[in-house]
């Protein structure tokens, strides 16, 4: 069969759909690029907005036009918290999280039946207790991924996600090893942990910090390793530690603050306050004085006065945060927020626009920091004329292209800051 993949939301889901192309493959399968005319879709879908949840409609309808014959498969975040994606015309299997690795079976069933019958295997997420055992060994770029935990019980009073993946579950902690040097032997150089609620890692009362020193210990070939997210409130002193004293722990952190305004943390239900990040980051900033600190910031959350908003803008520029990814609020039916009264959505695009400026500044300001300073920097591809890679810090950097260069380690001159983009020079391979 000729297989299509369409992948939205996460890291976790881009992990899960990289697991079952593997698995595709290695049963003979083709996973095709050119998404016409393929025997089966697999639209991995994302419910964390109400946009995320138009566009997994959006592409489910999209792949049934395409192809009418071919088998469409509906799996992933939206198919486990909305039922009527079984109404949609043209889908033949939809499966929720938890059970994605059914998925290959199903579709080599179905292949083999003259005629189609739809297959709904939905289960009830919030009863789920064992991880589901997916693996990967290939990736596309120089950045590797390994899904280390799935699920999330803080029920923040805006967010559907733990509805839809569920209670925490871990990888056991010689998987996640084995992954590692499996994917650092092929010469992966950066590895990104990835989990849905990734601080909440533990395995037999292994944390996450336990886990990264085996993992500094253990898979002596790994270059560089970052954390896809964690939360402030999972940041203990063994991990500033560990970040103080091992240079082979990425230089950023993404860690979502949401709100600035205690008032609005305090209905999201934050279970941290404005004090406790503020002093957090100050400590993490004492290990790694340079560090890169991005983060998630609502706006528009149901309570949020403008000075309200005026808080979160003026601690994300007294935090000098390197970028903002900024969403406004989506009411997701199910929640508690949703019940709370709403802030117009012309406010919330107001908002939103005011801080998307902001963090184009910051992100401005922190990479020029760096013009004359000399950074190590993993190269990654080409694109057009030139190629670009990612230093330790998550600066995507420019440099004149040459072709045996690609998926090297090289110290970089930080040359020029202009017009949202980095150039370097290489000083050395290393």
């Amino acid at each position: 069969m000729n297989v299509g993949f369409i992948t939205l939301g996460c890291k976790v889901n881009i992990y899960e759909s990289n697991a079952l192309k593997e698995e595709l493959t290695n049963r003979g399968h083709i996973i095709s690029e050119n998404l016409e005319n393929c025997d089966c879709y697999i639209i991995n879908t994302c419910s964390v907005t109400n946009m995320a949840d138009a566009k997994s409609r959006k592409m489910i309808r999209k792949c049934v036009k395409m192809n009418p014959n071919a088998i469409i498969c509906a799996i992933g975040c939206y198919a486990q918290t909305n039922p009527e994606v079984k109404d949609i015309d043209g889908v033949d299997i939809i499966l929720g999280n938890g059970n994605k690795s059914k998925l290959i079976d199903l579709i080599e069933e179905t292949y083999k039946l003259p005629k189609k019958s739809k297959k709904i295997d939905i289960i009830d997420i919030l009863e789920m207790n064992e991880y589901e055992k997916l693996s990967v060994t290939t990736y596309d770029h120089t950045r590797a991924f390994v899904k280390i935990e799935d699920g999330c019980e803080n029920f923040c009073t805006y967010c559907i996600i733990p509805y839809a993946r569920g209670p925490v579950r871990c990888k056991n902690a010689d998987s996640v090893i084995d992954e590692l040097r499996g994917i650092t032997e092929k010469g992966y150089k950066e590895v990104v942990l990835a989990g849905i609620h990734t601080g909440r890692y533990n395995d037999n009362g292994l944390n996450l910090s336990g886990l990264i020193k085996r993992i500094l210990k253990e898979v002596p070939l790994i270059k560089r390793l970052r954390l896809s997210s964690i939360e402030i409130n999972e940041i203990d002193d063994e991990f500033i530690e560990l970040m103080r004293n091992n240079e082979i722990l990425a230089n950023h952190l993404h860690l979502p603050l949401q709100s600035g305004s205690d008032l609005v943390l305090e209905k999201m239900e934050r279970r941290y306050d404005v004090n406790y990040f503020v002093d957090k980051i100050n400590k993490i900033r004492g290990a790694r004085p340079d560090i890169s600190i991005t983060t998630d910031i609502i706006v528009g959350f149901p309570y949020e006065t403008e000075n309200e908003f005026m808080e979160t803008y003026n601690l994300a520029k007294e935090l000098r945060l390197s970028k903002i990814h900024v969403f406004p609020y989506s009411m997701r039916h199910g929640t508690k927020a949703a019940s709370f009264p709403q802030v117009n959505d012309t406010v919330k695009k107001n908002r939103a626009t005011r801080l998307i400026e902001l963090s184009k500044k910051l992100e401005e300001e922190y990479a020029k920091d760096f013009v004359g300073k000399e950074l190590s920097m993993i190269i990654e591809q080409k694109v057009g004329n030139d190629m670009i890679g990612h230093t330790s810090n998550f600066l995507q950097v420019i440099l004149p292209y040459d072709e045996e260069l690609i998926k090297k380690e090289a110290k970089v001159l930080i040359k020029e800051v202009k017009k949202d983009k980095i150039y370097g020079e290489i000083i050395e391979i290393l």
